[in-house]
């Protein structure tokens, strides 16, 4: 009988992992892991990706990247300054206790409040502009009031999760870096810092955005975010069946996806516009013509052609193709090495100069390739390779002056606004500001651009900036890239979005 006994007891051990493995688990080869899980106490893409299939904002984007209602039913603008929301109904957070407009308010109370994070200022806080107060008119009802008009709320709120309010209080701050009671449609089961992020369904989710369907509860049962930041190794993950969804595929890796019976290439057009910053501020770049020499130098689309493999749109300003206020009648730099060459002799530099272009390691050969560009037009050019925080500590400190002569780097936008790229890198001062530029006429733009309310309008004063900006070349602009991913042959469902969010609610395991 006992040995009987044993026999059951272990085949019921036996079945509990197999009965786990048949569950339909849905692996992501993903670039890094989580900074927090915290949605108030962190400025990172990656964070947000893994945070968002947990948590759920006011409002969301589809994979066309229209703002359509997410937990708020509708919103409604009564007058510039004051936004109305209705919440929808049912929402639960996972811990089962239900979201009212009192989490609403203490979710952006605790984003834009000076040390309501236990003495801690959201990093998050300026993503919300002018936000002033949210008022709660009842349970599902709230007002959101700006101190000025400022009309790309809607637009921003997509960035922001509302978090529970009794569930914050309990765990403080520090709990809320790896505690999660969201209301999306994954629950938090563990974080494995350093390797991997584990969630499974929330059976009690209210279902998404109508506006994105099909509502209901996710489609998988469970969902590993696993950390792979190499490269090769993700796409070799990918190949062999281990992860089903990698992010950041190389394009040299595109045709090997392809080429393989069990997975393909998904991509969309980015959100993140490269160019070389020129540090305007000190010769030889705060001469206009050393500066545009080096835009005709540069072949971008041979770049473009033959380390990018064609995955990328060519810009002549900041702003992305798809933007809001894109001035789309701007000069082209075409490739020009006899004008390159002259222009560097009009700026007394006949025998040609000696320059440094840094770069962080991800994106060392193309900065090679755009150095021996530039060699060929007596734009002499090393490349220097440091880490990217590093480099945005020389570039990007504010009130210091610019310690580097040439940056090739990017900046995203996530909200396809001008505010949150054309502002930050090219404002006097701006966060972002890598070249030192500083024009008044571009700075009274971008300033009254911020408050217009009138979409023609706004969109009219953005691309008065932008042509002033492709005049004076503070930075040389090259393209946006597409994102590409690689994706299993079981993967059903799922779409790629142009802000660089994995949002697995819809992605089913054939």
């Amino acid at each position: 009988m006992r040995l009987k006994w044993v026999a059951l007891c272990t085949a019921a051990m036996i079945a509990l992992p197999m009965a786990a493995a048949e569950a339909a688990e849905l692996r992501i080869g993903f670039t890094a892991d989580a900074l927090t899980l915290d949605p108030a106490n962190h400025r990172n893409r990656e964070t947000q990706t893994i945070i968002r299939n947990m948590h759920d904002g006011l409002l969301t984007r589809d994979s066309q990247m229209n703002v359509v209602p997410e937990l708020a039913e509708s919103w409604t603008a009564l007058d510039p300054t004051t936004y109305e929301f209705k919440l929808r109904r049912g929402v639960a957070f996972h811990d089962g206790s239900p979201m009212t407009a009192a989490d609403v308010k203490f979710t952006f109370d605790r984003l834009t409040g000076e040390g309501a994070m236990d003495g801690q200022t959201s990093p998050r806080k300026s993503l919300l502009g002018p936000l002033k107060e949210v008022k709660v008119i009842d349970d599902r009802t709230f007002h959101m009031i700006l101190e000025e008009p400022w009309p790309i709320l809607p637009a921003m709120l997509p960035f922001q999760e509302v978090v529970s309010k009794a569930h914050v209080e309990k765990v403080g701050t520090a709990g809320m870096a790896g505690s999660v009671s969201g209301t999306g449609p994954f629950k938090l089961v563990e974080w494995r810092r350093g390797d991997s992020v584990i969630m499974e369904r929330y059976d009690g989710y209210y279902g998404g955005a109508a506006d994105i369907p099909p509502m209901g509860k996710a489609c998988v049962d469970r969902v590993i975010f696993k950390v792979i930041p190499e490269n090769a190794s993700r796409v070799a993950a990918l190949l062999a069946g281990d992860v089903h969804i990698i992010n950041g595929l190389p394009t040299h890796n595109v045709k090997q996806v392809e080429s393989n019976p069990n997975t393909r290439v998904m991509a969309v057009n980015g959100t993140r516009s490269t160019f070389i910053a020129l540090n305007n501020q000190t010769a030889p770049f705060d001469d206009l013509r050393v500066r545009r020499a080096v835009a005709y130098a540069l072949d971008r689309k041979l770049i473009v052609d033959k380390i990018l493999d064609g995955n990328a749109t060519l810009i002549d300003g900041i702003l992305s193709p798809d933007a809001f206020g894109k001035n789309e009648a701007l000069p082209t730099y075409g490739y020009d090495l006899a004008k390159a060459k002259a222009l560097l002799a009009e700026a007394g530099h006949a025998d040609g100069i000696d320059v440094t272009l840094d770069v962080d390691g991800a994106n060392k050969e193309t900065a090679e390739a755009i150095a021996s560009l530039l060699t060929k037009a007596g734009i002499r050019t090393k490349v220097a390779v440091n880490e990217a925080s590093q480099l945005k500590a020389r570039y990007r400190t504010k009130g210091k002056p610019i310690d580097g002569q040439m940056w090739l780097t990017s900046w995203g936008n996530g909200s396809l606004d001008p505010v949150g790229i054309f502002v930050p890198t090219h404002r006097t001062a701006g966060r972002g500001n890598s070249s030192g530029y500083s024009n008044t006429e571009v700075d009274a733009l971008l300033d009254a651009a911020n408050t217009e309310t009138d979409r023609a309008k706004r969109a009219s004063l953005y691309a008065r900036a932008e042509a002033i900006v492709n005049k004076d070349l503070p930075k040389v602009y090259l393209w946006v890239a597409k994102d590409l991913y690689g994706v299993s042959n079981q993967v059903a469902g799922w779409q790629p979005s142009a802000d660089s969010r994995i949002n697995l609610h819809d992605a089913c395991l054939k």
